[in-house]
């Protein structure tokens, strides 16, 4: 019976290293892919638009 639970135990850890490894692989692919537009592609536009403010500009705190 310790047998069959000792195995058991190693396959279940097997299966776990394998799932980290796994997710540590597409954790790499995603950090260190080409995610970035070539030379040749046009650059969509970005999820952030930035505008200059358009009333004067005053200090947090004054008045």
């Amino acid at each position: 019976m310790a047998a069959e639970a000792g195995s058991g135990a190693l396959r279940e850890l097997l299966l776990v290293l394998v799932i980290a490894g796994a997710g540590l692989l597409l954790a790499m692919v995603a950090a260190f892919g080409p995610w970035h537009p070539a030379a040749g592609d046009v650059a969509g536009a970005g999820p952030v638009d930035w505008h200059s403010p358009t009333g004067p500009l005053t200090q947090p705190g004054v008045s």
